[in-house]
């Protein structure tokens, strides 16, 4: 790359801003007849200042200070352009100024820099319940920095494994407005998880020299995923409401049971996402909100049953949905009252269905995972596995298999004896 031809360096003072007869000193870069000027915070008498020399009058202490700091400025800018050269890099007069004062000195990048620069790198890639997650964990960071740190902000260079047990000890003592207890363990995980992305995307952009991380390990509790079994979901299925309200509701869980599909994403379907498989069948072809992959679902009967049911109904043709909307506050509310006339005594949730489909319709009939981690759009067959839960009465059925496969070869053994 083509290098600056000219480069100088001035000082001046600026006497017309005169105070007390004392100006202020500054610097003038020029490079190719374009300048900047950098103020040195440094202020002399008038008088006192040589104009042809462009240094301060007299051998006394403040004068030499003054000169020598002037001198060891010289060399730093001088020393700056020099860099610039040799790296081939175009040079400019405003990059030397901001190199000099540490504008653009990754050095001094700070925790809000890089959270203020990956809320923008997020803004227009992740789904809106994503951007929200990381906006909590974002302000519990703030306020972990306020009350534990007495500031409002550090140097990304200033992260350790210190500040990072201190930040998941606040965490754990924490009792957020409005929640029925402090956060859990593995919430607490999350947290710095998403902080772990932040500080990540720092250190590959070599706004830190080191990766704080480094030796942290995530302590994740195992949690029991709740699913209804086969009996269950059949009880279910079958109950019959005299309330249209805890009806849709039913058909709302029932439908993602038997297809896995998630409460926002069967919010956004309309009878447009309802296509012919190669196979012939109806199938939903959509995306997930959350990862922006493609999810194609063939339909099974249950299923099937129920957006036929809800075809041209009042409850879809005002919205343009295939399946009646409903928020999923009230949606979890409801199925409440559905868990307890249907004899559930599970605390039913919505998201209970996608665990349901997963281990109760899919797996435990004999689907293989990997079939069950394309249904589901997860892009890794681990989170799948998270899901994934093998029911004893299956444990029983190959175990018996087993059984039956042993007992024959051990008759065949005993004939030849």
């Amino acid at each position: 790359m083509k290098t600056s031809k000219t480069f100088s360096i001035l000082f001046w003072i600026n006497a017309s801003r005169a105070k007390n007869n004392e100006a202020e000193i500054y610097a003038r870069v020029t490079v190719d007849r374009k300048r900047v000027n950098i103020s040195l915070k440094r202020k002399v008498n008038v008088d006192h200042w040589n104009v042809t020399k462009k240094r301060v009058n007299g051998t006394n202490a403040k004068a030499r200070q003054i000169n020598s700091y002037l001198d060891e400025t010289y060399t730093l800018l001088f020393q700056i352009y020099q860099d610039l050269k040799f790296k081939g890099e175009l040079i400019t007069a405003q990059l030397i100024k901001a190199q000099y004062t540490g504008e653009n000195d990754d050095d001094g990048k700070t925790l809000n820099n890089i959270l203020e620069y990956h809320n923008q790198k997020i803004e227009n890639t992740l789904a809106a319940g994503s951007i929200r997650n990381f906006g909590i964990t974002e302000n519990y960071v703030k306020k972990f920095l306020l009350q534990k740190k007495k500031t409002s902000d550090i140097y990304l260079k200033q992260l350790n494994y210190e500040f990072l047990t201190d930040f998941q000890i606040y965490l754990s003592n924490l009792w957020p407005v409005g929640h029925q207890k402090a956060l859990s363990n593995n919430t607490v995980m999350k947290h710095i998880q998403r902080l772990r992305k932040i500080v990540t995307l720092a250190y590959h952009m070599e706004w830190i020299n080191k990766d704080p991380f480094v030796r942290w390990k995530m302590t994740y509790d195992k949690t029991n995923r709740e699913f209804l079994s086969e009996v269950e979901l059949k009880s279910l299925e079958e109950k019959v409401f005299i309330s249209k309200r805890l009806d849709r509701v039913r058909d709302l869980f029932v439908f993602s049971c038997y297809t896995g599909i998630s409460y926002v994403d069967i919010m956004n379907l309309t009878p447009n996402h309802l296509v012919l498989g190669m196979d012939g069948g109806n199938w939903i072809r959509t995306k997930r909100q959350k990862t922006n992959t493609v999810v194609k679902v063939p339909l099974l009967g249950q299923a099937l049953d129920i957006v036929n049911k809800y075809k041209d109904h009042p409850s879809t043709a005002i919205n343009d949905s295939l399946l009646p909307v409903l928020s999923n506050e009230k949606l979890n509310v409801f199925l409440k009252e559905v868990a307890n006339f249907a004899g559930i005594q599970k605390n039913l949730t919505f998201h209970m269905a996608r665990h349901t489909f997963a281990t109760t319709v899919t797996l435990s009939n004999g689907v293989p995972i990997e079939t069950v981690s394309k249904l589901l759009g997860h892009t890794k067959i681990a989170t799948t596995q998270i899901y994934a839960r093998v029911l004893e009465n299956k444990i029983s059925s190959d175990m018996n298999a087993l059984k039956d496969i042993l007992s024959k070869k051990e008759k065949k053994f005993k004939k030849r004896g």
